[in-house]
């Protein structure tokens, strides 16, 4: 079974455009995981823009199911916040300071020693560890020799191109796909997948574990309700 991870930081960015708690982040992360949500993620940022480095703290006291945490490892206080909290997963991804979101998966040849010492740090901790790559089978191979756990595929490339040809879009990604698969590498996904894709995206990605879903759920949420839309993305992965 493929696992819904629901990214919170749309929540975040609402709540702090008003200043105050409303909407509370703790208990919409509490509600995500009673309407089905087998995981929560948030991607804190220096800028502390949407996710505080505060809400880490209060979300490791109550999210049971898998606590996942993105970022760039190289800056603000990711580092710290990770290993103070332990989450269930960290995701490490190669944002820089003032990109609007993530945009590029890691040069996995290039920062192989980086990400080797930095995934060795996260697993001595007891935290399963996966890197954010394109659909590049190299890059794949690049991130079986950090020794990561996981790799989650950044599938905005796949959302431009579904609409015009489905087929085209997905064939990067299955050959990642069996790629990991044949590394002995687990496999995420995440970016831009919504209720259009998802299923087809499911349906042809072999050994698909997780995905990470934010803005496309927040945004269907306000026309479907919560609890209805995240019901709605769990039957696309069934």
């Amino acid at each position: 079974m493929t696992k819904l991870s629901v990214n919170i930081n749309k929540i975040a960015t609402l709540r702090n455009s008003r200043g105050g708690d409303v909407p509370n982040l703790v208990q919409v992360a509490l509600d995500c995981e009673s309407f089905g949500a087998q995981g929560i993620t948030i991607h804190p940022r220096p800028d502390e823009r949407h996710i505080r480095y505060a809400d880490v703290y209060d979300l490791k006291k109550v999210v049971t199911t898998e606590y996942n945490i993105e970022g760039n490892p190289t800056e603000g206080r990711f580092m710290e916040i990770v290993m103070d909290t332990w989450p269930t997963q960290v995701t490490l991804v190669p944002d820089k300071i003032g990109d609007i979101t993530s945009n590029a998966g890691w040069d996995t040849i290039t920062n192989k020693e980086l990400l080797k010492d930095l995934i060795k740090t996260f697993q001595s901790a007891g935290i399963r560890v996966s890197i954010f790559v394109d659909p590049d089978v190299k890059m794949v191979e690049g991130a079986a020799e950090t020794g990561t756990d996981r790799i989650e595929l950044y599938t905005e490339s796949f959302a431009k191109e579904y609409p015009e040809n489905q087929e085209a879009a997905i064939a990067s990604f299955v050959k990642a796909a069996e790629k990991a698969q044949e590394l002995g590498l687990g496999l995420n996904a995440g970016h831009d997948l919504s209720l259009e894709n998802l299923k087809y995206f499911k349906q042809n990605i072999p050994g698909l574990l997780e995905v990470s879903i934010g803005h496309a759920l927040i945004a269907d949420a306000l026309y479907y309700g919560l609890e209805n839309t995240i019901q709605m993305y769990l039957r696309q992965l069934d």
